[in-house]
């Protein structure tokens, strides 16, 4: 029995889950989401309680058991509390700004950088070099934030760069030189 697959969800209050045949539909006070399920997962609501079981011990439906069961703990979080993602600038005269719904940054390329958000997130700028991404869908949220980073990610040498918050760069050394008096 996988480990994940057999907790179950609890929802909370102000969120309301619809199941039709594959399809999970959940509301909550941020939003709405919806999805089809993998597989053929069988999905439970008892009271506040959200399960999800396998038909059998198929190596395709152990599989699918844990996906299933996080896809939908997590859309269930994402509509109650929603989900955020940091990132930093890090570099001399590097910096974001926030123009109308575009994020422009400047990050030591000739020309600045515009980047539009996907639909149904948010991007807000907290002094000159942070980033945050929000949204009610987890898998957005990571994407937009991976694709800000791949901009311009961390520099091995110096460390520059746009990177997540509390992510370490492991700094490479630089030439050693020549040795003098040889």
């Amino acid at each position: 029995m996988s480990r994940i697959g057999k907790m179950p969800i609890t929802v909370p209050s102000g969120v309301t889950v619809n199941i039709t045949g594959n399809n999970v539909m959940v509301k909550g006070p941020k939003g709405e989401l919806s999805r089809s399920i993998p597989g053929e997962m069988l999905v439970n609501l008892e009271g506040n309680t959200l399960t999800v079981n396998r038909p059998s011990e198929s190596k395709k439906h152990r599989a699918y058991h844990g996906l299933a069961r996080s896809l939908l703990a997590n859309m269930v979080d994402g509509v109650s509390k929603g989900f955020e993602k940091t990132l930093e600038i890090v570099g001399v005269g590097y910096r974001a700004e926030k123009v109308g719904e575009k994020l422009v940054l400047r990050i030591g390329f000739s020309h600045t950088v515009e980047v539009n958000p996907l639909p149904g997130l948010t991007l807000s700028v907290e002094g000159n070099n942070r980033i945050k991404v929000s949204g009610i869908n987890k898998e957005d949220v990571g994407e937009m934030a991976a694709e800000i980073r791949a901009i311009r990610p961390p520099d091995a040498y110096k460390g520059k760069g746009i990177r997540y918050a509390g992510e370490v760069v492991h700094l490479k050394p630089g030439k050693a030189g020549k040795v003098v008096g040889r």
